[in-house]
């Protein structure tokens, strides 16, 4: 028996129940009494006055498929109170894949969600093809935190309808045999199924990703899987035919949660998220958009153009040799054409002329500030134009910072009181290169919780603890009380918060990274296990589970 007592906390137990002093006393693992308790012999105390004690936090929305199998800690997010982390949304993943599709489906993750192709292929073992075995692999890893993972639209539609799955709609029959695969893979752990029709999900060779050719019949046939299997969640990234009335009726018809990426302030458009959440609430069921706290920050290089490649004048730009992308850059016909390209879509409109370097060799006196929209105020030209000249000078190694969405506080703030949604959109593990939103539990509690004042410290731990463990149906998590597993943060309410980015080159092959670490999160708990003592993260612990079907 391995038994000890978590003394003098200030406990916030993930309900939104005020908070309040106690000891917490774990037992194998197990939560087995909270209040007040007498001292007793024979069982390790740890003192944690001044300290907050709370439920460990769930991040629902990352892309750790592939990362798990070479970072068994799962980092950024472990080092900041994250003990459980959901992947496979947006509809991608690795599993089920065929050994002639690996490729393609790598591919896709390059393309879409920012992951270097080398550390793909050096790093992740293909030990499985059916989605069954590849939650057996993630299940044998030895791992600091647990994880849940939803299978993916895209990869299921490789698997079953081949090379036609980036061509055209499924059959009846391929239909019927994307729902099997679905329901083996909830059979066999997963909690729920993820898909896209976002107009910039890009896949392998520019051509949109297999889930957003599915028609709505197809879309519906495959969550239907979820009623007939009593669990699960649908999650999902809108685009045309897949929105708002749709997801209320996904949820009506399947009797389970849906959660969609994602409402983001928009500073152009401030009346948009507001009248998404409103139209939320007019058609009920249960139904909840995810949101950032963050700004959504790019840090974009052109000698890389991944995140511009929806664009028609990008288009071709990734497939071209760094001379004949330094050609067209330099021009000017061609960034005429790219400057309409920017103007006229919704997601990079303006962008540029807020945007600044970030990383520079030749340009080290401009790192931070002016912007590009003042630079190109002072020579007479435009900011996309500044940026396209600024990186030719420096062999395209510039790197600019980009806010892509989240630009007006006032409306995020706005958003974070309303209960119907829920915090996601880490995208831990994705755009490794661009950015890292994964400290998201720290920058929630360290600038809107004790900067802005906006939430009450009951209120950001349960959208960082209790609402998303119910939301994914992950029992007896998000929550300190008897009878729930030992998965625990105790953190400094005080300094609670984010260091700034750096980056790394940690991942196969020595690719590069952004990290975030973390400050004031001084102790870990998963399972009942320490695995973080002091601020500092303890070597050879590894206590994290597969929770198949939200258990394990």
């Amino acid at each position: 028996m391995v038994e000890f007592a978590l003394r003098n906390a200030r406990v916030v137990d993930g309900t939104r129940a005020p908070a309040r002093s106690a000891d917490v006393l774990v037992r194998d693992g197990v939560i087995v009494e909270v209040g007040p308790l007498p001292e007793t012999h024979g069982r390790q105390d740890i003192d944690l006055s001044g300290l907050v004690l709370s439920p460990g936090f769930v991040d629902p929305h990352t892309h750790y498929d592939a990362q798990v199998f070479w970072d068994r800690d799962l980092t950024p997010s472990s080092w900041h109170g994250v003990t459980t982390a959901v992947m496979g949304n947006c509809g991608f993943g690795v599993a089920p894949t065929r050994p002639e599709h690996r490729e393609i489906v790598l591919r896709t993750l390059e393309r879409v969600e920012g992951m270097p192709i080398e550390a793909l292929r050096l790093g992740l073992p293909w030990v499985f093809e059916t989605y069954p075995e590849y939650l057996d692999a993630v299940d044998a890893l030895p791992k600091r935190v647990h994880v849940a993972s939803l299978i993916g639209h895209t990869p299921i539609r490789h698997f079953v309808m081949g090379d036609a799955a980036t061509e055209r709609e499924a059959t009846i029959e391929e239909i019927r045999d994307m729902r099997a695969v679905v329901e083996g893979a909830l059979e066999a752990g997963a909690v729920g199924l993820s898909t896209s029709k976002s107009p910039t999900h890009r896949g392998a060779g520019n051509k949109p990703v297999p889930s957003r050719l599915a028609a709505i019949d197809e879309i519906v046939g495959l969550a239907l899987a979820l009623r007939g299997a009593g669990y699960g969640v649908l999650e999902a990234t809108y685009g045309p035919g897949l929105f708002v009335e749709e997801f209320a009726d996904l949820a009506r018809r399947t009797g389970r949660p849906v959660t969609w990426a994602a409402v983001l302030a928009q500073r152009a458009d401030p009346s948009w998220a507001r009248s998404i959440v409103a139209r939320t609430r007019e058609l009920g069921g249960d139904v909840f958009p995810q949101m950032a706290c963050r700004p959504v920050v790019f840090q974009l290089r052109l000698d890389d153009p991944t995140s511009l490649s929806g664009l028609e004048s990008f288009k071709e730009l990734r497939e071209l040799d760094d001379a004949e992308r330094r050609a067209r850059y330099a021009d000017a016909a061609w960034r005429t054409q790219a400057r309409a390209d920017i103007a006229a879509d919704s997601l990079w409109a303006g962008r540029f002329e807020d945007a600044v370097v970030e990383e520079s060799c030749a340009h080290g006196a401009l790192v931070g500030g002016p912007t590009l929209g003042e630079l190109a105020a002072e020579r007479g030209t435009h900011a996309f134009d500044v940026a396209v000249l600024l990186s030719l000078e420096d062999d395209l190694a510039t790197r600019f910072r980009v806010i892509l969405a989240n630009d007006d506080e006032d409306q995020v703030a706005r958003l974070l009181l309303e209960d119907g949604l829920m915090l996601g959109l880490s995208d831990a593990g994705a755009h490794t290169s661009q950015l890292c939103d994964a400290n998201a539990p720290t920058y929630l509690l360290g600038y809107w919780m004790r900067e802005r004042g906006v939430l009450s410290l009951e209120d950001a731990v349960w959208r960082l603890s209790g609402q998303p463990a119910e939301v994914f149906g992950l029992r007896d998590r998000g929550v300190i009380r008897r009878g729930a597993v030992a998965d625990l943060v105790a953190f400094d309410p005080a300094t609670v918060g984010s260091r700034g980015p750096e980056r790394v080159r940690d991942l196969p092959g020595g690719a590069d990274r952004v990290i975030v670490r973390s400050i004031g999160v001084e102790h870990v708990w998963v399972g009942g296990t320490c695995v973080r003592r002091d601020g500092v993260d303890l070597d050879g612990v590894a206590p994290g589970r597969l929770l198949r079907n939200g258990a394990g």
